[in-house]
């Protein structure tokens, strides 16, 4: 069979291959520093950070961003948005993530706009977000800009909350989940089956889902939840993360939920990982379009939570660091 992370190995040939104990170790503990710092960081946010990995006997990850940002269209980020009291419809009340998420999927296969960008372009976005604090209801509002390196070989310039933040070229060795080049995109499965152990096995793909703890499922949640970051993906990928999202135990729906437009929706949520508390996709309930994102995030004091709203206004594949659509 052949392995289709053979793109993990490659980040640094000349690493020992690991063993399933060691593999499984490395998962896991890639996992838990993301859990920990979306807990207790103050710069915690919604946006796609990509996870920097070395693939060695152990993993080694900068920790920068937040679990779960999907988008529908492919755009990196989306409206997040409250429960709102007393206002799901019949039809909202009875469906099911599972429904939810396979209609996701089947539109966005329709409406999918095939793009391959060149490893040396960036990927420019520009995403709103609106912050409010829960405890005095004190609103915020910032514009982020950010261009990412398609491959990680040049600096990246990225903003978080307002904040300017560059990024330096990836070191020999060094990889990104979700990968970049479009070559390694290409070789991750659009079949959901068998998507999900690719994406969670670093460096293996054997394995099947029935043998899966509730820890490799919280793996799989927050994996596919960074690939569904990056906005420009092989034909057919976007729909399989999707379908993939809904094989996962324990994933729900959520009614009589409010993206920051004010569209009433259904949100979808895994409440038992710890990458997703507090956190919705939220989807148009008849289309399944999707609508956006709510997210939280505490403050480094942990005396603080803010409830974030957030959608992207656009973005493009553009040649030129700083260059604008």
């Amino acid at each position: 069979m052949t392995d289709e992370l053979e793109l993990l190995r490659d980040w640094d040939a000349d690493a020992a291959p690991l063993t399933d104990p060691a593999r499984a170790e490395a998962r896991h503990r890639l996992l838990n520093t993301i859990a920990r710092a979306q807990r207790h960081s103050a710069a915690v946010l919604g946006r796609r950070r990509a996870l920097r990995l070395a693939t060695a006997a152990v993993v080694a990850v900068a920790v920068t961003g937040t679990a779960v940002l999907i988008t529908e269209g492919g755009a990196d980020g989306g409206d997040r948005s409250d429960r709102v009291s007393g206002t799901a419809t019949p039809r909202m009340s009875n469906v099911s993530a599972v429904t939810v998420l396979n209609g996701a999927a089947a539109r966005t296969g329709r409406h999918e706009r095939p793009v391959a960008p060149r490893d040396d372009q960036y990927i420019y976005s520009k995403r709103i977000i609106k912050e409010t604090e829960r405890g005095t209801g004190e609103v915020k509002t910032y514009e982020d800009v950010n261009w990412d390196s398609v491959d990680g070989s040049k600096r990246s310039l990225t903003m978080e909350l307002g904040r300017v933040i560059w990024e330096k070229p990836m070191k020999k060795g060094e990889g990104v989940w979700p990968p970049r080049k479009w070559s390694e995109l290409k070789r991750l499965p659009t079949d959901p089956e068998k998507l999900i152990p690719v994406i969670t096995d670093i460096g293996s793909s054997s394995r099947s889902t029935s043998d899966f703890t509730a820890q490799d499922w919280f793996d799989a949640y927050f994996m596919l939840g960074e690939l569904l970051k990056w906005p420009v993906l092989p034909q057919g990928l976007r729909p399989a993360a999707y379908k993939a999202l809904a094989l996962v135990p324990g994933v729900e729906a959520v009614p009589g939920v409010k993206d920051s437009a004010g569209r009433a929706g259904v949100g979808i949520s895994c409440p038992e990982s710890p990458f997703g508390k507090g956190k919705y996709l939220i989807f148009d309930p008849g289309s399944y379009e999707f609508l956006g994102f709510r997210d939280e995030r505490t403050s480094a004091s942990g005396d603080k939570t803010y409830i974030q709203l957030s959608h992207v206004v656009e973005w493009a594949i553009v040649d030129r660091l700083k260059e604008r659509p």
